[in-house]
């Protein structure tokens, strides 16, 4: 039994990193990563260049940006990426930075927070593929109306055996959130 949960949660993660979900859509939600003095990291550059292409395509009006900053930064993961669109030439009046959390779960409790407040509940979630489906599940559970649209381009989706890692990392994030409804984030799990 415990085989085939493990295994089909690895399928599930996935399955969903293979979908590319782009409805009209209330916002699109950029989970941040690591930035470095304002500038963002490959990950999060490859994260936020796909949620543009959504923006221009008009996936959404707005393009959301999370993620807080860790002791000594000058600046929040959704700082410094809502500063990299601008520099892009993504209106800031298009641009919501939610700067609260330093994990995934919390950084979708702020921004889910802030998207409902005004209103909006359908957000097209933007990350690395085999992230797509915990976050997707987290979002879910904090109250939105949830579709994924990960990014297949930088470090993350390079190599098989970095993708084959990501999996069994992912594959045990979600079913510790299941199990706990707690971050994985920061937990080793033994991978």
């Amino acid at each position: 039994m415990g085989l085939l949960i493990v295994g089909g949660t690895a399928f599930r993660v996935w399955h969903v990193a293979r979908a590319d979900e782009r409805p009209e859509a209330d916002a699109i939600l950029v989970l941040g990563a690591a930035q470095y003095n304002g500038r963002p990291s490959e990950i999060f550059q490859a994260r936020l260049a796909h949620a543009q292409r959504l923006y221009e395509e008009g996936v959404a009006a707005t393009i959301v940006t999370t993620g807080g900053m860790a002791d000594g930064d000058a600046f929040t993961e959704a700082e410094a990426g809502a500063n990299w669109l601008r520099a892009q030439g993504v209106p800031s009046e298009a641009l919501l930075a939610v700067g609260e959390g330093n994990d995934t779960l919390r950084s979708i409790r702020a921004a889910a927070d802030v998207v409902t407040q005004r209103g909006w509940k359908h957000v097209v979630i933007v990350s690395d593929p085999w992230h797509s489906l915990r976050a997707g599940i987290m979002a879910e559970d904090s109250g939105l109306t949830v579709s994924t649209s990960p990014t297949h381009s930088g470090p993350i989706v390079q190599t098989r055996s970095t993708q084959a890692r990501y999996i069994l990392r992912e594959t045990a994030a979600l079913l510790y959130y299941r199990v706990s409804k707690n971050p994985a984030d920061h937990v080793d799990l033994g991978l």
